[in-house]
């Protein structure tokens, strides 16, 4: 089976789907839908770019494929491809690698730039186009469904793809609103399984109620809301300093980074600023939290909120997010208003205060957690997903 994907180069979600079939002998591409480097844990893939010169840090199984044969000129091709790479280049370019490979299978991962590309790839080539997969990334619909440059973009990919791929019911729903009338497939996380008993390993011993670390996403902006989540961390300072917690902040944005040094200062509170990390560190960090924060204004189901969870910390997620299909809100987790504050640290002080509130949500987050997250379980229906898919369009065409 030959597939190619369409998606974010450098993103660890990329890496950790495509992970999941790397070592079957299927033949696997993939096409960049921006400009970022590869990530390095990509494995057994081809992938296209400017040049076929090899950065440092690849897996020696990746193989790269370039536009441009030589080290000399190849600044100003990047430099062409990058500035017309939304109009010109990447749909030509994909249309191209499209007719040459003849693929089984088109998986977009991601809609605002890997679904707009294959849209556009499609209509360049007007005619036969191999069955499509488009997968719903966080708020690809939720989100820019309700924003007027995006909704008839999305309208026009829901429409052409034949098959859907979402983490929860909400985004089903929604696409179908959209104009989708292809096959929906399992709602599986878009960043694949987890190895449960490696990650199992990498827990600190004991209750979570013993746990004394608030670890809180870092990303702040166009839909992310971590300063709200430090205002509210402000707000319980006394009770987090009784009671002698440390502040985790993990992914910060520039802005994130400026309000935790300035609240550290007025409250006192420690704060650590957590370096990108790989992925293992981060399930280490949820492994060693009490509660995981984690805000923004449209979310799927979150995947830190889901690793959290498998880590036996208390999720504390946007009510934006699909999170509320598998928390029991009071109960599993706290779903909150990403914007408001009070209500935030409300939920915190309950969750640092209540022993045994946080120590039943483990018990109940690692049964879901093993139904939902598990490799074991998302593997297998995977594989699944992309044969029946494949053994469907080769009948079709018989």
């Amino acid at each position: 089976m030959r597939i190619l994907f369409v998606a974010i180069p450098n993103s660890v979600h990329t890496a950790r789907w495509i992970d999941q079939i790397s070592d079957r002998s299927w033949d696997i591409h993939l096409f960049p839908s921006t400009s970022e480097l590869i990530h390095p844990h990509l494995r057994n893939v081809t992938v296209y770019g400017v040049s076929a010169f090899r950065p440092e840090g690849l897996d020696p199984s990746i193989r790269l494929r370039g536009v441009w044969p030589l080290r000399r000129g190849s600044g100003l091709i990047k430099y062409l491809v990058l500035r017309y790479q939304a109009h010109r280049f990447s749909p030509l370019g994909l249309a191209g690698i499209i007719r040459w490979l003849k693929p089984d299978i088109v998986h977009s991962m991601e809609i605002q730039q890997a679904g707009y590309l294959t849209l556009a790839a499609k209509e360049t080539l007007k005619g036969n186009f191999p069955p499509w997969i488009v997968s719903n990334w966080g708020g690809d619909i939720h989100l820019f469904g309700r924003l007027d440059e995006h909704e008839k973009r999305i309208r026009a990919v829901m429409s052409a793809c034949d098959y859907y791929h979402s983490e929860c019911h909400r985004d089903i729903k929604l696409a179908k609103e959209f104009g989708f009338k292809g096959e929906g497939f399992s709602v599986l996380p878009v960043a694949g399984g987890v190895n449960l008993a490696q990650a199992h390993q990498l827990r600190q011993p004991g209750p979570t109620s013993a746990r004394h670390l608030i670890a809180l996403k870092g990303y702040q902006g166009w839909a992310y809301r971590a300063v709200v989540g430090l205002r509210a961390i402000e707000l319980c300072a006394d009770l987090l300093k009784e009671k002698g917690y440390r502040i985790a902040i993990y992914l910060p944005t520039s802005e994130t980074k400026v309000a935790a040094e300035l609240l550290a200062k007025s409250s006192g509170l420690p704060i650590d600023i957590i370096p990108p990390s790989p992925h293992e560190e981060m399930l280490r960090l949820h492994g060693r939290a009490r509660v995981s924060i984690g805000l923004s204004i449209s979310d799927g189901l979150s995947t830190s909120a889901l690793e959290a969870m498998l880590m036996g910390s208390f999720p504390i997620q946007s009510n934006t997010s699909c999170l509320g299909e598998l928390v029991r809100d009071g109960e599993s987790g706290i779903l909150v208003h990403p914007e408001d504050p009070e209500p935030i640290a409300a939920a915190l002080r309950r969750a640092v205060s209540d022993d045994e509130l946080v120590d039943r949500a483990a018990e109940i987050n690692a049964r879901i957690a093993a139904e939902h997250l598990d490799q074991l379980v998302v593997q297998p229906r995977v594989v699944e997903m992309y044969e029946r898919i494949a053994n469907q369009a080769h009948f079709n065409k018989l």
